[in-house]
């Protein structure tokens, strides 16, 4: 049973607290003395690309046959250096700083003598934050449990606030970001019906498929605060323009999964320990290991089955079928232990190479529909992400391909979302959008995964001591907003700024403290955003049917958006 009055007393409080929570919650801005080339700078800050000049709204021009090769080739150069560990530390590597500790641990923090971060796991998280803290002079390793980086369902979107931060890090990082991106605020957004949908009686709208809901402005808001429009980036050209321009060569070690780690005195560092033996030594520990976070797990004394396989973290999801069949087994057990929530989705996506019938007037969209709905980007080079969202129990998993079915995700997902009579198990027949990514999508490039996330750890905090967690380890969140690997880059900001201040070690946890205090606010807020839109998204059209709530529901929402983007595009965090 649906709770009608609660969900939509929600969306309205939401209209207002949004706009209340944009005062109540900003930071003041601080001065950045990040150490990238001052010439380099300057020259930025006189280019198309620098926020402190006036930003133009995009104009949207059909990509050209050189851009579309350009996109695509760049996405497969990217994921060739991933898979070969390009830029990662040999293991046969012996020299590094980690592996001896500092003659006098409790110590004055100078130039000659910097922090010493080490950061478990080495996806967006943990590259961002190593860049911020190396463009403030400290020494940063990561180390990270998996063995080479591959693409979990292809690009992710870099918001306007995440291009904010990226640009304070370290404005090449900056620059090479957007210049590798498609801009997707330039065309319309929005929620969709996905099939003709009735209401109660006749009374209201006869809804048909693929009619407009609510439709969302991402660039006004970007604009007002001063900032760029949002852009689509492959996660693996991410990943290696961080590793390019970010951080040292040689900064990641993969396959280094830390098993446990040892406060030696409060302004006295750390002893960490990895699982193949190895010891290392480190002023700070930043646990970037994703949702299933082993540093987490022994911060809050959780239970051993807390952490495993991080699905968010640099392999960016199982890596093979198999792999992937194990994760969706054992996330139940790491859920419980790490009081995660299930979403109740399991989420299918790919990214199809395929010109969308209508790229050029939408660049994102949620078709809904009964227990699922269906969501496409525009991923660049003429080519489009999807995800299917469907509610069922976690733990499933698709049959193994057979002669009879070889396409078994395939097969299921095209009726799911049947755009032909008699339709879906419903009964329901489809917008044709779904079936036309689906058909262009091989069954090979389709990847799977139940979706978690977790309540806000206002109580529990984010740090301890000498440790702190960031990103999908402090505030996982359902992807509805898009905001998981912005939230994250703001986290990275936002550290390396509080652990410039230090000044002598016994400084750290005082710095780590402001860190969470200064991030808890504004992370809680859009966590309980994102998981209260992707709660109401499944129940969207049984509203509907509903005289006056249905209304009410649509209206709530269109109006509450301008304050949720607002909101999310802060300039200050």
């Amino acid at each position: 049973m649906v709770n009608y009055a609660k969900y939509s007393l929600a969306a309205l409080a939401l209209s207002t607290s949004c706009a209340a929570s944009i005062s109540a919650f900003q930071i003041q801005p601080k001065t950045n003395s990040n150490s990238i080339s001052s010439s380099r700078t300057r020259s930025l800050a006189n280019s198309p690309l620098s926020m402190s000049s006036t930003i133009e709204a995009p104009v949207r021009k059909p990509e050209t046959s050189d851009r579309v090769k350009e996109v695509r080739e760049r996405f497969q150069s990217a994921s060739r250096d991933a898979a070969n560990a390009r830029g990662c530390a040999s293991p046969d590597q012996t020299n590094d700083w980690w592996r001896t500790p500092e003659d006098e641990s409790y110590r004055e923090v100078t130039k000659d003598r910097p922090l010493r971060v080490i950061i478990a796991g080495g996806g967006v998280a943990g590259l961002v934050t190593a860049a911020a803290c190396h463009a403030k002079g400290m020494k940063v390793a990561i180390f990270e449990q998996a063995s080479q980086y591959a693409p979990y369902g292809g690009p992710i979107q870099i918001q306007s606030n995440a291009l904010r931060a990226l640009e304070r890090i370290n404005p090449i990082v900056y620059e090479e970001i957007v210049k590798a991106g498609t801009v997707t605020a330039d065309r319309v957004s929005g929620l969709k019906i996905g099939y003709k949908k009735g209401v109660f009686m006749g009374l209201g709208k006869q809804y048909e498929k693929g009619d407009w809901l609510v439709k969302f402005d991402t660039l006004q808001p970007a604009l007002q605060a001063g900032l760029p429009p949002t852009v689509v980036v492959d996660r693996p050209v991410i990943q290696q323009i961080l590793l390019n321009h970010g951080i040292p060569d040689g900064t990641v070690r993969i396959k280094s999964r830390i098993k446990k780690y040892e406060e030696l005195g409060s302004g006295k560092g750390l002893k960490i320990h990895l699982e193949d033996g190895t010891i290392a030594y480190a002023d700070v520990l930043v646990g970037a290991d994703g949702i299933w976070s082993s540093v987490r797990r022994q911060m809050h004394g959780l239970s051993n089955n807390a952490d495993g396989f991080a699905a968010s973290g640099a392999a960016g999801g199982a890596l093979t079928e198999s792999e992937a069949r194990r994760m969706a087994k054992d996330s139940i057990l790491m859920a419980g232990g790490a009081n995660r929530r299930y979403s109740k989705f399991t989420c299918y996506a790919a990214l199809a190479e395929h010109k969308a019938s209508n790229i050029e007037e939408v660049s994102y969209q949620i078709l809904l529909g009964k227990d699922k709905y269906f969501v496409s980007t525009d991923g660049g080079g003429e080519r489009q992400q999807w995800f299917a969202l469907i509610r069922e129990p976690a733990g499933g998993v698709d049959p193994e391909p057979t002669p009879e079915n070889p396409t078994p995700k395939l097969t299921r997902l095209l009726n799911e979302f049947n755009n032909k009579e008699p339709g879906d198990q419903n009964g329901d027949v489809w917008d044709d959008f779904a079936h036309e990514l689906l058909l262009a999508t091989k069954e090979e490039d389709i990847k799977r995964r139940d979706l978690y996330d977790g309540s806000p750890l206002i109580t529990q905090k984010w740090n301890r001591g000498q440790v702190c967690i960031c990103g999908d380890a402090a505030h996982p969140m359902m992807p509805n907003l898009g905001q998981g690997g912005c939230q994250a880059t703001e986290d990275g900001y936002r550290l390396a700024e509080e652990l410039a201040n230090v000044k002598h070690t016994k400084d750290i946890e005082g710095a780590l403290n402001m860190y969470f205090l200064k991030r808890i606010s504004r992370t809680s807020i859009i966590q309980t955003i994102a998981q209260l839109g992707s709660d109401l998204l499944v129940d969207f059209d049984l509203m509907m049917t509903i005289p006056l709530v249905g209304p009410f529901f649509l209206t709530a929402t269109q109006l509450s958006m301008p304050f949720i983007l607002r909101y999310l595009y802060t300039p200050e965090f």
